[in-house]
C-alpha cells in the first residue's frame, strides 16, 4: 500500500501555450500596451509586455476588422451594432476616440458616434469594397476653387445623408470644420470626405489597383497612400493634387509616416520594412533580401510612444521593429534595416514535434509545420517582473532556427539540452548548438544523403562524465531514418575533428553507413542508454532492433496490425516488468515501448523479442509513447526489496494523453485538453511535467498533482470517518437536529431514513409538531436550496417502497407545509423535474391504494353489523 503512493495518478494542465491570432485584423491601443487580435470568432486582448491574455471577447461571426481606442483592461459589452448589410471590411477610430468609421463590401462608408451608438454619416460613392479608412484633421480648409472641375460635378452624386444625426460635428462649427475622412477602395480611388459639410471634397484617382493603406502627416500636410499597384503616392492636402509617386516595385500592403519626420515606411510582399524620404522619394534603407513564403507583410501598426513598428505577416507572426535609430539618422546616408526587438507567434500551427532544450530546460523547441524551429521561453517569472516586461515571459518567442528549405518533420535533443538535431522534407538533417546564456543559437552541421524526406532522427546518448563541457563536445553520432526506407549513421565526432584540424577535403556530411531498413516509411528511431542498440519503427508494422556499431539487425518485433508511429527504449535501471500471462521478465537486455496505428501500446522484451503486455484504450492511432521518470522508493533506508513503479504515457489521434501502469496494464489517468490529434509528447524528468502538443496549435504542460490528490483524499477520508463517528454520537444522544443535518451533508440515505423513522414512530408525538419532534421541524424549515433538493430526492426514493412510504409522506407533508410554492418552484438543480414527477406518480399510487382500503373497510363494517343482528357475533 505504501509503494502505491509513489505512482502518479493525477495531472492538471498548469500552463498552456495557445494561439492568439489566426488571421484577420490587428490593433494596438494608444499606449502600445494592449494588443487586440482576431482568433476565429473571438477577439483576444493581450498585454504586449508580459504576454498575458487580458480578455477574450466573443463574437457571432468571423472577425474581419478591429480597432482600439483608449486602453482598457476590463472589457464590457456596451452595444452591438449592425452597420451594413454586407461584411465590414475595415474600421477606423479618430484621434479623440469618439468617432468610428466602418467600410463594407458594398462600397458604403458610415461614421458612428461611439458614445451614442448612432450613425452620423452615410457616405456613398465608391464602386467597390472599401479597403482603407483614415481619420485626420486638415491644416487649413481646402479652397473650393482649387477642386478639380470633375470633382465638383460629382459632389451631389457622392453625398447621401438621409437624415443622419450629428453629435458634435455640425456644419459651420469652426472646431470641427477640419475633420476629414479618407477612404480607399478596390477600384483604386481615394475619396476625401468633409465631415462638417457632409460631402466629398476630392477624388484621388491615380492608383490602378486596390488601395491598402492611407495615412496623413500634419507636419508635411501630405496624405500618403499605398496600393497593390506597387506604388506609394503623396498627395497635397491643400489642393488635393498629386505631389509625388514612389515606385516601391512590390505590392504595398502598409504605408505610413514615421512620427514627426519626413520619413515614411512601406511593407508588402517582400516581408521587409523599407524606409523612404518623402521629399525626394528615395529609399533610405540598405538593400534587403526578400523573405520567403509566409513572410509577406499584411499590416503595419505604429506606436510612437514606444518607438516601434508592429508588422503582421502572412504566417500569423508579429514582429516588433525598433524605430529609435531613425530619429538620429541623416537623410544623406543609408539606414540599416530596422532591428527586430521581439517576435510574437500568433499561432504555432500544427505542432509536429517538441523537446526541452538548454541544461535547465528553460526553452522549448517546437516543430510547427514550417521550415523553421521556434524556441519558446518557459520562464516562470510573474507578469510584473522585470524580465517579463523585457519580453522574457512564459510562451515568448526567443529565437527562430532557419536553414531548412522544407517542413521540419522530426527533432531530437541530447541529454544536456545543448544540441538539437532536426530532420525535414528537404531530405537533410541539421545539427544546432544552443547556448542560451550567450543568446547564441547556431547551425553547426548539415547532413545530406537521403533521397527522400526524413521522418525520424536520434542523437547519441551521453554519459555523465561527458557532460562537463557540453557546448564544446557534441554527441558522438546521429541516426536518421527516411521515406527512402533507409537508415544512416553520421559520425559527428569525426566532423568535429575535421573542423578543428581545418581539413576540408573530406565532405563533412558523409554517412558512416547506410542500411535498407524497412519496406515502408520509417517513423521513429530510439537509441538505448549505453549507445549499443537502436530501434526503428516503420509503417510496415514492424520494429527492428539494430546494433549501433555494425548496423546489423539483432531482432524484429512483430505483432502490430498497423504502422508503428513511435518507439522508445526503457531508461537505465528500469525494474522488471511482468507480462500478461507470465511472471516478471528480465530487463537485462532491455525493454522497448511502441505505439501503433492499431490503437494499441505494446511493451516488448529484448531477451526473446516477445510482447510482454498490450495496452488498449485509445480510440485512434497512438502517435507518441514515452517512459515516465522512475520514481524512488518511499523509504530509501530500508533494506527490503520493493518494486519501484514503472509508468508509461501515450498520446494519440483521439486528442488524449493516457498514463498507464506498466506492471499491471491498468490505465492510471486520461488527460484531455486538446481538440485535435496529439503528435508530440515529452516529459521533464526533474519535476515529472508532461508536455503535449498537437494539431490544434496548443501546447499543454501537465503538472503531476498525485501527491496533492493523495493528501487531499487522505484528509477527506479521515474527516469522513470523524463525521460518521460524530453522527453515531448524535443518534445515540437523541440529538436529531444535529444528526439530520450531518446525515444530509454526508449523503447517508439509510441513516437519514432511520432517523426520520425514529421521529415518526415517537409515542407520544410532541404536541404541535408536524413530524413528531419540534427540533426536527425546525431543521426542515431552515434547509438551504441544495439540502432541500437533496432531501426531496431521498423522499422520492423512499416513496417508491410501500414499507417506507409512510415516513416519506410524513416528511413530505412537513416540507410542503413549511415552504411556499414559490420557494419550491424556484429550486433549480440537476434532476429537479424527475424528482417532482417521481413524487407525484408514487404519491397518487399510494392515495389510490388507501382509497381502495377505505372502500374495502366499508364492506368489513357492513358484514360485522349484519352478523351482530343475527346473533352470530354474540354467540
Amino acid at each position: 500500500m505504501g509503494s502505491r503512493t509513489n505512482i502518479m495518478t493525477t495531472f492538471e494542465p498548469e500552463r498552456v501555450i495557445q494561439p492568439i491570432y489566426t488571421g484577420g485584423d490587428v490593433a494596438l491601443d494608444r499606449e502600445g500596451q494592449i494588443l487586440a487580435t482576431c482568433l476565429g470568432e473571438e477577439a483576444i486582448l493581450t498585454d504586449l509586455n508580459t504576454g498575458r491574455v487580458l480578455a477574450r471577447l466573443e463574437g457571432v461571426e468571423v472577425l474581419t476588422a478591429l480597432a482600439n481606442g483608449p486602453s482598457t483592461v476590463t472589457p464590457m459589452l456596451l452595444r452591438t451594432l449592425k452597420p451594413h448589410s454586407t461584411p465590414v471590411i475595415t474600421i477606423a477610430i479618430d484621434r479623440s476616440g469618439t468617432l468610428l468609421g466602418t467600410g463594407s463590401a458594398d462600397g458604403v462608408v458610415k461614421v458612428w458616434d461611439i458614445r451614442g451608438g448612432f450613425v452620423t454619416h452615410t457616405l456613398r460613392g465608391h464602386n467597390g469594397v472599401i479597403s482603407a479608412l483614415h481619420f485626420f484633421e486638415s491644416a487649413t480648409s481646402e479652397p473650393t476653387s482649387e477642386m478639380p472641375s470633375i470633382q465638383k460635378k460629382k459632389r451631389r452624386k457622392e453625398t447621401d445623408s438621409e437624415g443622419d444625426r450629428m453629435d458634435g460635428v455640425v456644419s459651420g462649427d469652426t472646431a470641427t470644420a477640419r475633420f476629414r475622412l479618407a477612404s480607399g477602395s478596390e477600384d483604386g480611388k481615394i475619396r476625401i470626405w468633409d465631415l462638417s459639410k457632409r460631402k466629398s471634397i476630392a477624388t484621388l484617382d491615380s492608383h490602378v489597383s486596390v488601395v491598402r493603406d492611407i495615412e496623413f502627416s500634419p507636419i508635411l500636410n501630405v496624405l500618403v497612400s499605398g496600393s497593390r499597384d506597387k506604388t506609394a503616392i503623396l498627395w497635397d492636402a491643400q489642393t488635393w493634387t498629386l505631389r509625388r509617386v514612389i515606385p516601391v516595385i512590390e505590392i504595398v500592403e502598409a504605408v505610413g509616416f514615421i512620427k514627426e519626420s519626413t520619413q515614411l515606411y512601406t511593407g508588402g510582399e517582400s516581408g521587409r520594412i523599407r524606409i523612404w524620404d518623402s521629399r525626394t522619394g528615395k529609399e533610405l534603407t540598405e538593400e534587403q533580401t526578400a523573405g520567403g513564403e509566409g513572410d509577406e507583410i499584411i499590416r503595419v501598426l505604429q506606436n510612437t510612444a514606444s518607438q516601434f513598428l508592429l508588422t503582421v505577416h502572412a504566417d500569423q507572426s508579429l514582429l516588433l521593429h525598433s524605430t529609435s535609430s531613425l530619429s538620429e539618422h541623416s537623410t544623406t546616408s543609408k539606414v540599416e534595416p530596422l532591428p527586430v526587438i521581439r517576435r510574437i507567434s500568433g499561432t504555432h500551427d500544427e505542432i509536429i514535434d517538441l523537446a526541452y532544450v538548454t541544461p535547465d530546460r528553460s526553452l522549448l523547441a517546437l516543430a510547427t509545420n514550417s521550415e523553421s524551429i521556434r524556441l519558446v521561453s518557459l520562464a516562470t517569472q510573474t507578469s510584473d517582473s522585470p524580465s517579463a516586461s523585457n519580453g522574457d515571459y512564459f510562451g515568448a518567442d526567443v529565437a527562430l532556427l532557419q536553414g531548412h528549405e522544407e517542413i521540419i518533420i522530426c527533432l531530437d535533443v541530447d541529454s544536456t539540452g545543448c544540441w538539437l538535431a532536426t530532420g525535414a522534407k528537404d531530405n537533410t538533417a541539421r545539427l544546432w548548438k544552443i547556448d542560451h546564456a550567450q543568446r547564441s543559437y547556431d547551425h553547426y552541421a548539415t547532413f545530406t544523403g537521403h533521397a527522400e524526406s526524413l521522418g525520424a532522427i536520434a542523437l547519441a546518448q551521453r554519459s555523465s562524465s561527458s557532460n562537463s563541457n557540453p557546448l564544446g563536445q557534441p554527441p558522438n553520432f546521429l541516426l536518421t531514418g527516411s521515406q527512402d526506407k533507409t537508415i544512416k549513421r553520421w559520425n559527428i565526432g569525426k566532423l568535429l575533428q575535421t573542423e578543428n584540424s581545418g581539413n576540408k577535403s573530406q565532405p563533412p556530411s558523409r554517412a558512416l553507413y547506410t542500411r535498407k531498413a524497412h519496406d515502408k516509411d520509417i517513423n521513429a528511431i530510439s537509441i538505448n542508454h549505453n549507445n549499443t542498440l537502436f530501434a526503428s519503427a516503420s509503417q510496415d508494422r514492424t520494429v527492428k532492433i539494430w546494433s549501433v556499431e555494425e548496423g546489423e539487425v539483432q531482432g524484429i518485433l512483430r505483432g502490430h496490425r498497423r504502422g508503428v508511429w513511435s518507439v522508445m527504449f526503457a531508461p537505465k535501471d528500469t525494474p522488471a516488468i511482468s507480462g500478461d500471462s507470465t511472471g516478471p521478465a528480465s530487463t537485462r537486455h532491455g525493454v522497448v515501448l511502441t505505439g501503433s496505428g492499431d490503437k494499441t501500446v505494446k511493451i516488448w522484451s529484448l531477451t526473446d523479442y516477445s510482447c510482454l503486455r498490450t495496452l488498449e484504450g485509445h480510440t485512434n492511432s497512438v502517435l507518441k509513447v514515452l517512459w515516465m521518470p522512475l520514481r524512488p522508493s518511499e523509504d530509501a533506508t530500508t533494506t527490503t526489496h520493493r518494486k519501484r513503479p514503472v509508468q508509461i504515457a501515450s498520446a494519440g489521434g483521439d486528442g488524449l494523453v493516457k498514463v498507464w501502469d506498466a506492471n499491471t496494464g491498468e490505465l492510471a489517468c486520461t488527460l484531455d485538453n486538446h481538440t485535435d490529434r496529439i503528435w508530440a509528447l515529452t516529459v521533464d524528468p526533474s519535476i515529472n511535467t508532461l508536455v503535449s502538443g498537437g494539431g490544434d496549435s496548443v501546447v499543454t504542460f501537465w503538472t503531476d498533482t498525485s501527491s496533492r490528490t493523495t493528501a487531499a483524499a487522505a484528509a477527506a477520508s479521515t474527516e469522513r470517518v470523524e463525521q460518521e463517528q460524530q453522527l453515531q454520537n448524535y443518534v445515540h444522544a437523541g440529538r436529531y437536529r444535529d444528526a439530520i443535518t450531518l446525515a444530509l451533508a454526508l449523503h447517508h440515505p439509510a441513516r437519514l431514513l432511520s432517523l426520520f423513522q425514529a421521529v415518526v414512530d415517537r409515542n407520544p408525538p410532541e404536541p404541535g409538531s408536524l413530524s413528531g419532534d419540534k427540533a426536527v421541524d425546525e431543521v426542515l424549515v431552515h434547509l438551504s436550496d441544495e439540502q432541500l433538493l437533496e432531501l426531496l430526492r431521498r423522499i422520492r426514493d423512499w416513496n417508491t417502497n410501500a414499507r417506507t412510504a409512510a415516513v416519506a409522506q410524513r416528511i413530505l407533508n412537513v416540507v410542503v407545509r413549511s415552504y411556499s410554492a414559490e420557494r419550491l418552484a424556484g429550486l433549480r438543480g440537476k434532476g429537479w423535474k424527475e424528482v417532482v414527477d417521481g413524487l407525484r406518480a408514487y404519491t397518487e399510487r399510494h392515495y389510490k391504494r388507501v382509497a381502495e382500503l377505505v372502500d374495502e373497510s366499508y364492506l368489513v363494517e357492513f358484514t360485522l353489523r349484519e352478523m351482530e343482528e343475527v346473533g352470530v357475533v354474540d354467540g
